[in-house]
């Protein structure tokens, strides 16, 4: 599998992860109801999903994630 394709596979984890968690506590600890609790999952999830980057370095191709949480994108190896 490239790095590109590892980037597209992490990042669609780590969303469906934090979607379902959020959408789970908002259907259960909050009044919210119908489509708005995917919704504001989903939103919420966009957020705080880190993204996952291949780029193009002098040493070749590298694997990048860059999260809020992060000052500067750290390199996966």
């Amino acid at each position: 599998m490239n790095k590109k394709t590892k980037a597209l596979v992490y990042q669609f984890i780590s969303f469906a992860v934090i979607f379902i968690i959020l959408r789970y506590l908002i259907e259960n600890y909050t009044a919210v109801t119908g489509f708005w609790i995917p919704a504001i999952a989903a939103v919420a999830s966009t957020i705080l999903a880190p993204q996952f980057k291949a780029l193009q370095t002098p040493n070749g191709l590298k694997l990048f994630v860059n999260w809020i949480f992060f000052k500067t994108p750290k390199e996966i190896k």
